[in-house]
């Protein structure tokens, strides 16, 4: 077994792959190639399998659930809506998924965590007003996860709307495009 292959993953300290990054990684173009060796990394214990097609380093207790969403749905997104409305306490539901804004619509689960992705078209959503880079991954600010809930539905009801800076979400709606 080939342990520079493993190397070169730990080396680029992503963490975690999909198929077709571990055959750039490693140079193998033979589908067959790639899939064996695959197979033998996962049955050593020197990959981990999250999914089908997708693959860590490292243990998935110990990947961000963020993370590992942004990762899965494979394009361009970013934490926002419902996931940093709770966080914040402007809503009280017990939210049983992590929320994320991309260019895809779609529900999952993976490695026991359940993601809801709604779709935005590309002129918004690859406007970054208000959102940052927090260890790594795209997290929308408080104000820009208020915008995009009301984008996606504009009767929204927050639970605790007293700590919402509306002028703020107002400005971010303009500079978005929203209104």
């Amino acid at each position: 077994m080939d342990k520079s292959k493993i190397q070169k993953l730990l080396q680029d300290g992503k963490g975690v792959y999909h198929t077709q990054d571990l055959a750039v990684i490693w140079s193998i173009n033979n589908q067959n190639t790639l899939y064996t060796t695959i197979k033998r990394y996962v049955q050593k214990g020197l990959l981990n399998k999250i999914h089908k097609g997708f693959y860590s380093t490292i243990p998935l207790k110990d990947i961000n659930p963020f993370y590992l969403g942004l990762l899965a749905i494979h394009r361009y997104g970013y934490v926002s809506t419902e996931s940093i409305l709770v966080s914040e306490g402007l809503i009280f539901q017990d939210i049983k998924y992590t929320t994320l804004v991309s260019s895809v619509s779609r529900r999952f689960d993976i490695a026991g965590y359940s993601f809801l992705v709604r779709q935005m078209k590309d002129d918004f959503l690859y406007n970054d007003i208000g959102i940052a880079i927090k260890n790594g991954i795209p997290v929308a600010s408080v104000e820009r996860a208020i915008a995009d809930i009301t984008y996606f539905n504009p009767k929204y009801h927050f639970d605790c709307n007293k700590k919402i800076n509306w002028s703020e979400v107002d400005k971010i709606k303009k500079k978005i495009g929203y209104v």
